[in-house]
């Protein structure tokens, strides 16, 4: 009987440290990871952050001048990408958040894609204008690229690094100058790619 305690211990144990081990080693993934950048998983922004690197589905769009531009120009730059509208309003809460890391960390290398959805160049111009918003508007007039990002109810962000992968994703109005958003957007830009 004691020979099985004694097995069934051992047995225990070598478990508990294959498991820890296996945790241990993914977890340092993680934080090697360019998607895990979220400082001390304290989350506040609740972004949705990958378990393995995805590259962002490419698209190409025009801006309310009829200039197209595709994400795959965009290629060693880190992106935020923000589906909006102009009568939803949480959209309308976060776009001056928005704007000011736009002026803070453009220079470095961060590019807002603020993709429209369905709405003419003529009322997205007007918009802009009248919020002051310096950032680029896209126009996805047929809903498509909403559609490929899952953006099923607005807003909805993604977060994409150099390399093109989707670092983290936000559903919700979020405060984009908060300390812990510079923070993930600092840490992204500094990265190699």
């Amino acid at each position: 009987m004691t020979r099985w305690i004694g097995a069934f211990f051992v047995a225990a144990v070598i478990v508990a440290a294959v498991a820890f081990y296996s945790l241990k080693g993914d977890f340092s993934r993680q934080e090697q990871s360019p998607a895990a950048v979220v400082q001390g998983g304290t989350n506040k922004l609740k972004l949705e952050i990958p378990k393995a690197p995805t590259l962002a589905p490419e698209f190409e769009l025009k801006d309310p001048a009829g200039k197209q531009l595709s994400l795959r120009e965009l290629r060693g730059k880190v992106v935020l990408l923000n589906f909006w509208a102009t009568w939803c309003v949480p959209c309308i809460e976060e776009m001056p958040a928005m704007e000011k890391l736009y002026q803070e960390l453009e220079k470095d290398g961060l590019v807002i894609l603020a993709v429209n959805f369905q709405e003419s160049p003529e009322r997205v111009k007007e918009f802009f204008t009248k919020h002051n918003l310096t950032f680029t508007a896209l126009l996805d007039r047929d809903g498509k690229v909403s559609e490929l990002y899952q953006a099923w109810a607005l807003p909805v962000s993604v977060v994409i690094n150099k390399d093109g992968e989707i670092a983290a994703r936000a559903m919700g109005s979020k405060d984009w100058y908060s300390d812990e958003a510079l923070q993930l957007f600092r840490k992204l830009l500094a990265q190699e790619s």
